[in-house]
C-alpha cells in the first residue's frame, strides 16, 4: 500500500507503527491522549476540533473507540487521503459499523493469514493469539467495492 509522506499516528503508545513508518520514509506526526514517553502526549484525537490533515492517518485505535477514530479521521483529510486502521476482522460485524461501511467503504482489507501477537499497554506476550488482525484501507471519497486481501 502506498502512503502520502505526510502521516500523523494519533495513538502512538510507544511509536511502534511510527517507528516502521519513519523508517520506511514517511514524516510521521505521533501524538497520543497518554504520554507514553513517544511523540506527543496529552492530545486528544476526538477532542480535537474540526482540523484538515495534509496527509493520510494510520493508527492502532483503542477498539472501543475505533469507530469514533475512523470517523474523525475521514472529517479530518482530504478527499484522495486515505485511512488505515488496524483492527480486529470482527470489526466487519455490527449494525452500527454496516452504517459507516455503506456510507464509507473501505478501498482494501488486508487480513492477517496469521495470528498475530499485539501488545497490550506496551507490552508483548509470546501466548499465541486467538484474534484475526486486519488493516482497513479507507480513502476519502472512494465508492467502489472493498477489496479483500491477505498479508503474510
Amino acid at each position: 500500500e502506498k502512503f502520502n509522506n505526510s502521516i500523523w499516528e494519533p495513538a502512538c503508545g510507544e511509536g511502534h507503527i511510527s517507528n516502521v513508518l519513519c523508517k520506511n520514509g514517511y514524516s510521521v506526526k505521533s501524538t497520543d491522549l497518554i504520554n507514553r514517553g513517544f511523540g506527543i502526549g496529552g492530545v486528544d484525537f476526538l477532542s480535537i476540533g474540526t482540523t484538515q490533515w495534509h496527509g493520510d492517518i494510520i493508527t492502532n485505535p483503542p477498539y472501543k473507540y475505533a469507530l469514533e477514530f475512523i470517523e474523525k479521521a475521514i472529517e479530518s483529510v482530504y478527499p484522495g487521503s486515505k485511512i488505515a486502521m488496524f483492527l480486529k476482522l470482527q470489526f466487519l460485524e455490527g449494525k452500527g459499523r454496516k452504517e459507516l461501511f455503506r456510507k464509507f467503504p473501505p478501498k482494501t482489507v488486508y487480513v492477517s493469514s496469521s495470528r498475530l501477537n499485539c501488545a497490550l499497554n506496551g507490552q508483548f506476550s509470546n501466548d499465541s493469539s486467538a484474534v484475526c488482525y486486519c488493516w482497513y484501507i479507507w480513502e476519502k471519497g472512494y465508492t467502489g467495492e472493498t477489496v479483500i486481501k491477505w498479508f503474510n
